[in-house]
């Protein structure tokens, strides 16, 4: 149940975008639970945790702009 409206939450994937000091880290196919009726987002602990991880490493490239998939670097 959507925290926000309390609609359905159904099982899919996500685009996740960070804007950091130096650079936008774009994380495509993110699973998530998503809201059918409001489209709020949430992600378990398991996939924040491995977000997390994901955006540091990314940092440390410095590029201007980063594009991930999860499923290849999760």
């Amino acid at each position: 149940m959507c925290f926000y409206c309390k609609g359905k939450m159904k099982q899919g994937l996500t685009t996740h975008v960070v804007d950091c000091d130096n650079c936008i880290i774009i994380i495509k196919n993110v699973p998530c639970e998503e809201c059918s009726q409001c489209g709020e987002i949430e992600y378990t602990d398991d996939v924040m945790q491995k977000l997390d991880e994901i955006v540091a490493r990314a940092k440390e490239l410095a590029q201007d702009v980063s594009v991930m998939d999860y499923s290849k670097v999760a």
